[in-house]
C-alpha cells in the first residue's frame, strides 16, 4: 500500500489524539491580536477557516501564499492552512528590507500576501493581488465553510523558503511534503520527543520552517509556545511559567540565556530538563561547558541548511561519553555530529561536504541552472568543506560558498558587497566574516575609498543599513589602501580572513 505524505498528516494526528489538549500558547504582546491559548481541535479549526478563505479567493492547488511575519500562533497555523491544504507558503523573513520582500514575492509569484502589522507601514510598497495586514481575522479566515478538499501529492511542493545563498538574490528553495515529513519524524526520533514535552519557538518560523518542529511538536501532541521576539530573561521566564523542555535557537541565542541565568533570582528553570538544539555554528566548547554547569540544560549539536528541511546530522552526548569530564564531552559535542537517519554525508576531493537525503530539497524555484549545479550529480553540495572522521562524524572546517552565518542567519557577502560598492565614496571592497563570542560570526567590509574621500565607518554603515537589512549591514569597516589580488584578478577571501582566524581550528565559528 502506498499513502502519500502530507503535512497535514500531523495535524489531522493532532485532532483526532490531542484535541482537548492545548496546541499553541499564543505570544501575549502580539501587536495583533493574540490568539491567546488554542486546543489542538482549536488549531484544526482555524487552519481549514485558512484554507476556506484562500477558496473563496480563488487560490489554487499549487499557487504561493506568502507570509511575512514574527513568531506567531497564526504563522504555525498556516503551515496547516495553507500547505496542508495544497497551496504553497512562502514564510519571509521579517528582518529583510522592502525591496528584498517585494523581490521574493515577485519571484515566487505570490497571489497572497499576510503582513504583519508591525512592519505593515515599512512593507507599504510591496504589492500584491491579494495584500492582507495580519490581525483582522476576518481577511485570514473563513469560519463555518468546509474547505476544498486536496488530494495528497507528497511529491508536490509545500514551501518555498528563500535562502541569501551566494548570489545577490535569494534563492527559492522548493521544500515537498515528503521532504518536511520525513525531517520532521527522523528529528522527532533523535532529539526523543514525546506527548509530555513542551516545545519553546526561539527559532524564527520562517527559518526552515521552523526546523520541521510545527510539524514534528503537532504530530506528537506537543504544546508549542510561541516567542515573539528573543530575550534571554524571557526564554527562563516562558520555560519556568510553561513547564518548557526543548527549544531550537542559534548560538547567540544560547548566550543570551547565559547572560540571563548569571542575574536569575532563585533556581535556574528547566534543570535537568530542558535540552537546547543548537545550530548555525558551533558555540565554542567553553559555552557548551557553561550551559551544562550553569542552567543544567543538556546541548545538542545539528547541521543542516535549508535546503535540506533542515536536518543532515545530529551531535547528541551519547552512553560512551558519560565518564568523560565536561570539556571533554563538550570537544565532541561542537563537531556537527552524525548522519541523521536517512542521510548519507561524502566529502568530495576539495573537501566539500555532499549529502543524499530524503530531506533534500526538489529544487530551486525558477532557477534550474542553480538546480543543476546543486544536484545534478546526484547528490547536493552543501558548499561547505569539512572531514569525516572514522566513527562517522562530520566537522564542518570552512566555508565554500561565500556565506556568512550570523546569529543564525545567512548572509551573501556578494549581496552586502554590492550594497556597499554602490556607494559613490567607494572604490572597492571585499566582505568577510570574523569571529564573534555573541553571533558565532559578524560582519567585517574592508573598504578602499575613492581619492580625497572622507567616508567614514558610521557613515557607511548607515549607508548599508539602507539598502538591505539590518541584520546584513557590517558591524566594523577597516579602510584599506589596497586590496590585494590574484594575478587574474581574483580575490582570495580566505586569505583576507586569515588574520582575523588565526589559532582557530576552524573558519567558522
Amino acid at each position: 500500500m502506498f499513502v502519500p505524505f502530507s503535512v497535514m498528516d500531523f495535524l489531522d494526528r493532532a485532532t483526532t489524539v490531542y484535541a482537548d489538549r492545548i496546541g499553541l500558547v499564543d505570544e501575549p504582546d502580539q501587536v495583533a491580536d493574540s490568539w491567546d491559548s488554542l486546543s489542538y481541535g482549536e488549531v484544526g479549526v482555524r487552519a481549514r477557516a485558512m484554507a476556506a478563505k484562500l477558496d473563496a479567493l480563488g487560490i489554487a492547488p499549487g499557487e504561493r501564499v506568502g507570509i511575512v511575519s514574527h513568531n506567531s500562533a497564526r504563522l504555525a497555523t498556516a503551515f496547516f492552512g495553507v500547505s496542508g491544504f495544497g497551496r504553497v507558503l512562502v514564510p519571509i523573513n521579517f528582518r529583510l528590507s522592502p525591496p528584498e520582500v517585494a523581490y521574493i514575492v515577485e519571484h515566487s509569484g505570490c497571489r497572497v500576501l499576510y503582513v504583519d502589522p508591525e512592519i505593515s507601514d515599512s512593507l507599504r510598497s510591496v504589492e500584491c493581488e491579494h495584500k492582507f495586514v495580519i490581525g483582522d481575522d476576518d481577511d485570514l479566515l473563513l469560519t463555518g465553510v468546509e474547505p476544498a478538499p486536496w488530494e495528497a501529492d507528497e511529491a508536490a511542493t509545500a514551501t518555498i523558503n528563500y535562502t541569501s545563498g551566494t548570489t545577490a538574490r535569494p534563492k527559492g528553495v522548493q521544500i515537498t511534503h515528503r521532504n518536511i515529513w520525513v525531517n520532521a519524524t527522523t528529528f522527532a526520533m533523535h532529539a526523543g520527543l514525546t506527548d509530555r514535552d513542551v516545545y519553546l519557538h526561539t527559532l524564527p518560523m520562517f527559518h526552515a520552517n521552523g526546523w520541521g518542529m510545527p510539524f514534528a511538536a503537532a504530530g506528537l501532541g506537543i504544546p508549542q509556545i510561541v516567542l515573539r521576539k528573543v530575550d534571554g530573561a524571557e526564554i527562563l521566564r516562558r520555560v519556568e511559567r510553561h513547564g518548557g523542555t526543548y527549544m531550537c535557537a542559534a548560538p547567540a541565542v544560547v548566550n543570551s540565556v547565559l547572560d540571563a541565568a548569571a542575574t536569575w533570582d532563585g533556581p535556574i528553570p528547566g534543570r535537568d530538563r530542558v535540552r537546547l538544539i543548537c545550530a548555525g555554528a558551533p558555540p565554542p566548547t567553553k559555552t557548551v561547558v557553561r550551559m551544562e554547569e550553569e542552567l543544567g540544560w543538556e546541548f545538542i549539536q545539528i547541521y543542516g541548511l535549508t535546503e535540506t528541511s533542515p536536518l543532515l546530522t545530529i551531535n547528541r552526548s551519547r552512553a560512551e561519553w558519560d565518564d568523560l569530564s565536561r570539556d571533554e564531552r563538550a570537544a565532541k559535542l561542537v563537531r556537527a555530529g552524525a548522519p541523521a537517519l536517512g542521510v548519507t554525508l561524502k566529502t568530495d576531493e576539495s573537501g566539500e561536504v555532499l549529502a543524499r537525503s530524503n530531506v533534500v530539497l526538489e529544487g530551486y524555484w525558477e532557477q534550474p541552472e542553480e538546480t543543476e549545479r546543486a544536484l545534478g550529480d546526484g547528490w547536493f553540495h552543501t558548499g561547505d568543506g569539512g572531514s569525516i572522521g572514522d566513527d562517522g562524524y562530520l566537522t564542518i572546517a570552512d566555508r565554500k560558498k561565500d556565506v556568512i552565518i550570523t546569529g543564525g542567519e545567512n548572509v551573501s557577502s556578494i549581496e552586502v558587497e554590492d550594497a556597499i560598492f554602490s556607494h559613490p565614496e567607494v572604490a572597492e571592497v571585499a566582505v568577510i566574516g570574523v569571529p564573534s563570542d555573541k553571533w558565532g560570526e559578524t560582519i567585517k567590509a574592508l573598504v578602499v575609498r575613492v581619492p580625497d574621500s572622507q567616508l567614514t565607518e558610521a557613515d557607511l554603515i548607515a549607508y548599508c543599513k539602507s539598502k538591505v537589512a539590518g541584520y546584513k549591514s557590517p558591524t566594523s569597516v577597516e579602510f584599506r589602501d589596497e586590496l590585494v589580488r590574484t594575478a587574474t584578478g581574483k580575490l582570495q577571501k580566505f586569505k583576507l580572513r586569515e588574520p582575523y582566524w588565526e589559532g582557530r581550528e576552524r573558519q567558522v565559528n
